[in-house]
């Protein structure tokens, strides 16, 4: 297995690259040399954002686009056999793309919307990719979490939030589910040469949680004063994706470059696997019917 040498001539998926630290992390990876390949829903977005790209990397810079919604997984499973036909080779994999959401609202699965896209699609996209991931080895899978996940649980009496809805607080158990996945995809993961990380990148000012009505907006206006660029809130994924000083680290949580402990429901093995077994299930009904 050859070592770690930054990303120059890798190629690199990431998600949710279209706006905030996504596309600051994808300008700054393909001014390194990254192969890029965008997951975007909106065709204009990325094309505007692969624009802004090249501006900022060059015009030789290698950027492509596949496009998919995240929130229904039958387009998941399209974009990633798109992507094993296209690229015979994938050396790291960035689930980036988030939401929050003001009001419950259902996936096209019928899942709550929060969960479906921010857990179960890096969970299915990362899966349906891992076989490829570990011939490409040495690889790697960089998640987006958040502080956020802190005195958050699982609600697995309530997965799917129908007794009780709250953004922020949904958002946080989504992020949690991105540590456990982290964990225990790590676990799963060892020696085979591809780690797992995830990263919190600080209050970041984009247009994150905007359209979500007056109260969020209200809440980012007032927060925004405190806030980080994206570019220094990409920082970490960047180091994630490049340094050949995590090569060997799998399982972290980070925020500015260090490693720091997650909250203790995170270091629960039960619970990760618990979590596991049943997002396995949620994404193998629509695997049924699509």
């Amino acid at each position: 297995m050859q070592p770690w040498n930054g990303v120059a001539g890798k190629r690199v998926l990431i998600t949710g690259a279209t706006n905030g630290i996504g596309l600051a992390a994808a300008m700054e990876l393909a001014r390194r040399g990254a192969h890029l390949v965008m997951i975007a829903r909106s065709e204009t977005k990325a094309e505007e954002a692969a624009r802004r790209i090249r501006a900022a990397a060059g015009e030789a810079a290698v950027v492509d686009t596949l496009l998919a919604d995240l929130a229904s997984q039958s387009s998941i499973r399209r974009v990633a056999a798109k992507a094993l036909d296209r690229y015979p080779t994938i050396d790291v994999l960035v689930n980036n793309a988030g939401a929050v959401y003001g009001t419950r609202r259902l996936s096209p699965d019928g899942i709550e919307l929060t969960w479906a896209v921010n857990h179960l699609a890096p969970f299915l996209l990362s899966k349906l990719l891992l076989h490829r991931l570990k011939e490409s080895a040495p690889a790697r899978i960089i998640t987006t979490a958040s502080q956020a996940h802190q005195g958050a649980h699982i609600p697995f009496d309530d997965l799917n939030a129908e007794r009780s809805y709250r953004g922020f607080r949904r958002y946080g158990e989504t992020k949690l589910a991105n540590i456990l996945f982290t964990t225990e995809l790590a676990r799963r993961l060892d020696g085979t040469g591809v780690t797992a990380n995830c990263f919190h990148p600080g209050l970041v000012a984009t247009g994150f949680n905007r359209n979500n009505g007056l109260l969020m907006d209200l809440a980012m206006t007032i927060l925004r004063p405190v806030s980080r660029s994206p570019k220094k809130g990409a920082k970490t994924l960047v180091w994630l994706a490049t340094s050949p000083d995590v090569a060997n680290v799998s399982g972290g949580y980070f925020f500015d470059q260090r490693q720091r402990p997650p909250s203790p429901e995170v270091q629960d093995t039960e619970t990760a696997g618990r979590l596991w077994e049943i997002s396995e299930r949620q994404c193998a009904v629509s695997g049924r019917s699509g």
